[in-house]
């Protein structure tokens, strides 16, 4: 609709520009806004003050002389002229309700568009990093967030016409390895937390027991024998690693949350491919000896102060390592990428984003995208849940699966944006009532498959056809709120994926929601607005109107990963 507002005004300009009523000049992109209040019309648009200064005009003026000489169309009922010279646009019946036919035509695909396809139509290549946690333990509530609005960015894009690639970067190196692998070494001595030998920094949840255990009975994993060997470090590695990874994907299989690619830190080194980001950093002039250590230059492109690349003691900083998977991103052909990370991860990206430009391998600079996520507290009875029976010292993502479910889970961790706080209240989550924003929305979808039922069972089943052939018959304001509300979401959609901002869909579906229950309610204190009136004509119209906004609850829910209930 927006669309077809800018053609008819910039039409309705190149006329007057023609006629000489206004001077001739490059039409400048034309805004058009939905508006707030009804009565200011459906649309506004600025192009008037815009053109003001370019034609030496009063915008009130212009605006009046474009509202005259609109050309006669089937999408606009009336304009009117606003404040110093906005037009109020007021579409005609049939450009409102046009959106019902759109949706019950697109069904599924209704809010999908091009944005992410080249100029001959092919899908460009995005790949998305999220989760990406370090396997030493269960995955943890944050994992939990950056796995719901990872997974809600690759279904916007994929909405939005990009091929993804969901990428998950498994951490298998360093010093938490070293800890994990001497903490599940203590454990198959018998030794436990308890104990004095046990080292500061070591692993304490109950998992690394139920790990040791398995281990030391010889059940070997499909990719790690268990040799029951206390005393091997490299089998007792490689075990735990292998265990713990097949863990988190267990939990995310049942956050129904899958990828394409799993990399490795560790193939990164054993492929030379650290080094060589290394060396190549060195004979590009971007690194200096201090310190009996490697310095990288990243004062030169933006950062405080420049950056250790390999301590004295010969390992290498944990940024260096992310460098060189990101070069190999970049190898891989993907221009595109966009990385899901806590907001511990801040203060990488400056040094990241930095040593690719040393590399003078044609990365842009900027590049990749980066979408960070604020911690989560989890609430409980009015107080703060901070440690889980298996993990000992955190809220584990399978707890909360396992207490409210994965759709309200999902819900509940991208309801908010990602670098905001978020407090998830296991309490609201089990409520049953319009408290609960994931319930308010999906007993919305619920209760228009509960009225098609009903129509079949009073032997009144909605004929589509009719519905779609009388829909001027639609017009109070619960159903006009409606139309409005739909025809929003394929602009809600387009944005949510250019910002790498799920959260929008969620507060859209809540407005929804909230204008379905409305619009239900109306009929409560008024018969004449039910949905079943006696009247074939408004009832089918209604039905089909009622039709489309399920429609687009489910489609809105399924970028969450949340599901459509028919029933509750």
């Amino acid at each position: 609709m927006k669309e077809a507002l800018q053609q008819l005004i910039s039409q309705t300009i190149t006329t007057l520009i023609d006629a000489e009523k206004i001077p001739a000049m490059a039409i400048p992109a034309i805004k058009i806004e939905r508006t707030r209040d009804a009565s200011h019309g459906d649309f506004a648009c600025n192009i008037a003050l815009v053109l003001a200064k370019p034609a030496a005009m009063k915008p009130r003026d212009i605006a009046e002389l474009i509202c005259q000489s609109l050309p006669d169309n089937t999408v606009i009922a009336n304009v009117d002229i606003a404040g110093p010279g906005f037009i109020n646009v007021f579409l005609a019946k049939s450009a409102q309700t046009d959106v019902v036919v759109q949706v019950l035509n697109e069904a599924e695909h209704f809010g999908h568009n091009q944005n992410g396809m080249d100029d001959k139509g092919v899908a460009k290549s995005v790949q998305v990093e999220f989760v990406s946690a370090n396997p030493t333990g269960p995955l943890h509530v944050g994992h939990g967030r950056g796995a719901a609005v990872g997974d809600s960015i690759c279904r916007l894009l994929e909405a939005s016409g990009w091929q993804v690639t969901r990428e998950f970067y498994y951490n298998d190196a360093g010093q938490q390895i070293n800890n994990l692998t001497r903490s599940v070494q203590l454990r198959c001595q018998g030794i436990g937390p308890d104990d004095a030998a046990w080292p500061e920094d070591g692993y304490r949840g109950e998992y690394i027991a139920e790990l040791a255990a398995d281990y030391m009975a010889g059940k070997a994993l499909e990719d790690a024998p268990a040799p029951a060997d206390a005393e091997n470090d490299e089998a007792i590695r490689a075990y735990a690693v292998a265990y713990l990874r097949r863990e988190q994907d267990i939990d995310l299989t049942a956050f129904d949350v899958k990828f394409d690619v799993f990399s490795l830190e560790s193939s990164l080194y054993t492929d030379g491919k650290v080094d060589s980001t290394v060396n190549t950093l060195i004979d590009n002039g971007f690194t200096y000896e201090k310190d009996d250590a490697l310095w990288l230059k990243t004062t030169e492109f933006g950062d405080d102060k420049d950056r250790v690349m390999r301590k004295s003691d010969g390992g290498y900083t944990y940024f260096v390592p992310d460098v060189a998977y990101h070069l190999e991103k970049w190898q891989r052909g993907f221009h595109t990428v966009v990385n899901e990370q806590g907001a511990d991860h801040h203060s990488t990206i400056t040094r990241v984003r930095a040593g690719l430009q040393a590399l003078n391998a044609g990365i842009p600079k900027g590049w990749p995208d980066y979408v960070l996520h604020q911690m989560v507290t989890v609430m409980r009875d009015g107080a703060e849940v901070k440690i889980s029976k298996r993990a000992g010292s955190y809220v584990t993502l399978s707890d909360l699966i396992e207490q409210v479910g994965c759709d309200a889970t999902r819900y509940f961790l991208v309801a908010r944006r990602a670098d905001s706080q978020l407090t998830f209240d296991i309490d609201l989550a089990l409520q049953k009532s319009n408290d609960n924003p994931v319930f308010y929305i999906q007993y919305a979808h619920a209760r228009v498959c509960s009225v098609m039922r009903q129509a079949i069972e009073k032997n009144i089943p909605w004929d589509k056809e009719s519905g779609l052939a009388h829909l001027d018959k639609l017009g109070t304001d619960t159903e006009v709120a409606i139309l409005k509300s739909i025809a929003a979401y394929p602009e809600c959609v387009a944005m949510s994926a250019r910002e790498f901002a799920p959260h929008n869909v969620a507060a859209y579906l809540r407005d929804l929601s909230a204008a379905l229950h409305s619009w239900y309610a109306s009929g409560n204190q008024d018969k004449s607005s039910q949905l079943l009136v006696a009247d074939n004509d408004i009832r089918n119209a209604r039905l089909a109107l009622a039709e489309a906004t399920r429609q687009v609850l489910a489609n809105g829910l399924k970028l969450l990963g949340v599901s459509a209930p028919e029933s509750m």
